[in-house]
């Protein structure tokens, strides 16, 4: 017997809307979609803070909240903000060496390097830290080159236990060359780069500068610098405050001056060559 009422009006995904389900898309520029409450269409110009901006054919802009209640060719969707990338894989070290990846940081060598002055040792982690932790290599920090000829009798250097040393502006004829004189041998290097201080091998342009400034002999040269720029200059938390600045602006080797990559490459050759 025929049913007489016709098809079970419940038969099938009867509660689809007619024009299909809401899809998510991700937003793209030039995107076409039409806001059907009002019945505009616009290309996509931009999205920011949960807006999307639409410009129709005749230059005018509309924004909406993005979201569910949009059309792309005729079927709902909710447009959603494009996914972020993933980061792009690192390559290379700070300081230019080919990045090697799942490798672990060898067990610390015998031998050691010793870096005078705090910004300066802080200088060498965070553009050789990578390369030297790959090779076991601790960097320690000197205080002042008075202390050296103490620290290498207590070190004992010798066969694969080298004594590398950085040390701040070093002048041939100085007190600091004649200590530096007397460590040196076979298994002690010093060396010393020729800024007044490591601040100045940043370059200038990096840091948004056009030039270090020529500091009057006898007046603190980094105190003098941030009053040159006009930065604050009362006290050590303001001398602090600029290396933070300064520092935060190193991003690779790219952004040192040649004569101190050229020392701290010698020192790292130096002590892992065993």
């Amino acid at each position: 017997m025929a049913d007489r009422y016709g098809n079970d009006v419940l038969a099938g995904d009867w509660r689809k809307p007619k024009n299909g389900r809401t899809v998510d898309v991700e937003i793209a520029k030039g995107m076409v979609v039409e806001e059907p409450s009002s019945g505009f269409v616009g290309a996509v110009v931009r999205w920011e803070h949960g807006v999307v901006h639409l410009e129709d054919r005749h230059g005018r802009v509309r924004s909406y909240p993005m979201g569910p209640g949009f059309w792309i060719d005729g079927k709902p969707v909710s447009l959603q903000p494009p996914k972020k990338a993933a980061p792009a894989k690192k390559t290379r070290t700070a300081s230019g060496s080919v990045a090697v990846d799942n490798v672990r940081a060898r067990v610390a060598r015998a031998s050691r390097i010793y870096v005078e002055g705090r910004h300066d040792a802080e200088l060498v982690e965070r553009v050789w830290g990578d390369d030297l932790r790959i090779e076991g290599v601790v960097v320690e920090y000197l205080e002042g080159v008075d202390d050296l000829p103490a620290i290498v009798n207590r070190f004992q250097p010798g066969p694969g236990r080298k004594l590398g040393v950085l040390v701040d502006h070093l002048v041939e004829g100085s007190k600091e060359s004649r200590i530096a004189a007397q460590v040196t041998g076979a298994h002690v290097l010093v060396v010393g780069h020729p800024f007044i201080d490591i601040w100045e091998a940043v370059k200038p342009k990096s840091v948004g500068i056009n030039a270090w400034p020529k500091i009057p002999h006898g007046e603190d040269w980094k105190k003098g610098v941030l009053r040159t720029f006009g930065w604050p200059a009362s006290d050590q938390a303001d001398v602090a405050a600029a290396w933070k600045h300064i520092l935060s602006k190193v991003n690779s080797f790219a952004d040192l001056d040649p004569a101190l990559l050229g020392r701290v490459e010698e020192l790292i050759d130096f002590v892992t060559n065993d």
